[in-house]
């Protein structure tokens, strides 16, 4: 089975759909899928549900998303360095669920190991619960948390070879290896694909098997704040 295509438009082909939910790998703007969020701008799919710790900021990452109004629904932990974002959110244009950052990852975790939810402390007595189940395990409550299983899994990595095992490079593992899991599709981009067995098998990050596309993409890598010290 060949997993690479030529462009983030072709490996995106006949996945997209109008309301689809998509899990999108990244933290800020660390280890973003740049250009598969580009060719999902292109598309023009609209009326999504996207699961990610945050929605980039107002003109990269998912925030080229929110500008053309294709979201519909963000699953997130906090609104980030994205004024559009707030402003969505605030205005009534944009529904917002907000997780916990340690939940959001574990819901994505769970989705893609097949475990349809679990039981956290996290978020109890806050409006977090609200409408959720609550439950007591020796004398504690916790609130049931459901798996998430996305439509698309959209991720960046570092490295990959031909068969899609994925390597990620330091703070850029962050949300990536969850969310690729939780899509029942998963395209990934990557900075270099080598030859199978050229990876050691104790550096793989995430194995090929969740991984269905791939493409060898170009990157900006923008840095959400640079600080400096004084010259």
């Amino acid at each position: 089975m060949n997993k690479i295509y030529g462009s983030a438009a072709q490996a995106l082909d006949g996945i997209l759909f109008d309301g689809m939910t998509i899990a999108a790998g990244g933290f800020g703007l660390c280890g973003i899928p740049e250009n598969l969020i580009d060719a999902i701008r292109d598309a023009g799919t609209k009326n999504l549900t996207v699961a990610s710790n945050n929605c980039g900021v107002d003109d990269f990452g998912l925030g080229k998303l929110l500008a053309t109004k294709q979201i519909r629904k963000m699953m997130s932990s906090y609104v980030g360095e994205n004024a559009e974002f707030m402003r969505q959110y605030l205005s009534g244009e944009l529904e917002l669920e907000f997780n916990p950052q340690g939940t959001l990852a574990e819901r994505m975790r769970a989705g893609g190991a097949g475990i349809a939810g679990f039981y956290t402390r996290t978020g109890v007595g806050t409006a977090i619960a609200e409408g959720k189940e609550h439950k007591d395990f020796d004398g504690q409550t916790y609130i049931l948390e459901r798996g998430i299983v996305a439509d698309l899994a959209i991720v960046k990595a570092w490295k990959a070879d031909t068969t899609g095992n994925l390597v990620f490079a330091k703070t850029a593992r962050n949300f990536n290896p969850p969310a690729a899991m939780c899509g029942r599709v998963c395209v990934v981009e990557v900075e270099e694909i080598v030859e199978a067995g050229t990876l050691d098998p104790d550096h793989i990050h995430l194995p090929g098997i969740y991984v269905h596309r791939m493409i060898q993409g170009t990157f900006e890598k923008r840095i959400e704040q640079r600080t400096v010290r004084a010259a």
